[in-house]
């Protein structure tokens, strides 16, 4: 609603060999300001209704461009679903019985028109995603869910039983938790295990939001958004830990989510600028989805050295080059989405050289 998809015409023209989406390939509910176009029903609950908003998404010329471009990489976030949902939490007051009946049909339809293989058909309100693939011996892809088994957010808003919130991360003592985990710990051990029997030159975690750490009160102390890996930062720890315990070749983290381009080294202790860099960081902008304000953004980031760029202004993709010796990726923006025409340019370059965690400005 609050674009068009330029950005896959310039993904298709690209001719690229794979695409990654990591999630909100649809959005279920309708939000923010100076829409272009609607969906013109109401938010889904049932099967019908599901597969309704993606035929709609699918209808678009740009999107079925893309698909037809190269095959794709998915996982999903929250939209496809319900915002904010986790496991089996929704975010408003639905009980748990008819949220997962809402889970199930959201999964069917998302089965029934995303490219994927029939062994992730759903069971119900169940439905394995995650999954590994390799692209020969240059690059090894672990698609993780962050969804379906995560521990449900701490300290919500108030008169909510789920969702999203920013706190400060003295007063929710329970962030720190060990035993929240953002991926369900099957999920865990199974990413550590294949991590660990990787021989690719590249190990490339594609996953749905932001990894690095992002305090969002300047000064001293720390706010920290719940929904992302910061909500679960026991579970980030262990995840980065593996990296350095398996010895992975180029560990690169690559999300979504958030609707701006960050680069960011990933180190074994976001609080201490001489910690090592354990592994590099793109999150990608959004195709059409507003952001928060670039000032925002800009008052963030001096207490936070290891996010190397925060851009929120853009709306785009990131294109990406992989050899045995260089990652590159390409910051793609598009001069704007409120036309169905615009020009495409590269923002900035960064670089990842082979065995040399954290990215670097071309």
């Amino acid at each position: 609603e609050q674009g068009f998809f330029n950005a896959y015409r310039h993904i298709a023209a690209d001719e690229p060999d794979l695409i990654a989406f990591l999630g909100d390939y649809i959005y279920e509910s309708s939000w923010g300001k100076a829409l272009v176009r609607r969906h013109g029903t109401a938010e889904p609950y049932s099967l019908e209704e599901y597969r309704a908003r993606h035929a709609l998404y699918r209808s678009d010329p740009d999107v079925q461009d893309a698909h037809a471009a190269c095959p794709w990489i998915l996982t999903w976030d929250d939209h496809e679903v319900d915002n904010d949902y986790a496991n089996d939490r929704p975010e408003d007051g639905m009980d748990r019985e008819a949220f997962l009946q809402r889970r199930a049909a959201a999964y069917r339809a998302y089965f029934e028109h995303m490219p994927m293989p029939v062994s992730m058909q759903p069971r119900g309100p169940r439905m394995r995603i995650h999954t590994q693939l390799a692209w020969g011996v240059l690059a090894r892809f672990y698609v993780l869910d962050c969804r379906q088994y995560r521990s449900v957010q701490v300290c919500p808003r108030t008169n909510r039983r789920g969702g999203s919130n920013t706190v400060d991360v003295e007063s929710c003592t329970r962030i720190g938790a060990p035993g929240r985990t953002m991926l369900g710990r099957a999920q865990e051990r199974w990413l550590e295990s294949a991590l660990g029997n990787s021989r690719t030159a590249w190990n490339v975690i594609a996953q749905t939001t932001a990894m690095a750490q992002f305090d969002q009160m300047p000064g001293p102390g720390r706010r920290a958004w719940t929904d992302g890996w910061d909500g679960y930062p026991a579970a980030r720890e262990r995840l980065l830990n593996a990296f350095q315990s398996k010895k992975i070749a180029n560990p690169v983290v690559i999300g979504g989510d958030v609707h701006c381009f960050n680069v960011s080294q990933l180190k074994q202790n976001f609080d201490d600028p001489a910690s090592p860099v354990i592994a590099s960081e793109f999150v990608g902008t959004s195709i059409t989805s507003q952001a928060w304000p670039q000032e925002r953004m800009d008052r963030y980031l001096p207490d936070n050295p290891h996010i190397l760029l925060g851009e929120s202004r853009y709306r785009g993709y990131t294109r990406v080059e992989v050899t045995p010796q260089r990652w590159t990726a390409d910051l793609r923006i598009m001069q704007t989405v409120q036309q169905r025409e615009s020009s495409c340019s590269t923002l900035a370059t960064y670089i990842v050289e082979d065995g040399k965690p954290g990215p670097a400005r071309a």
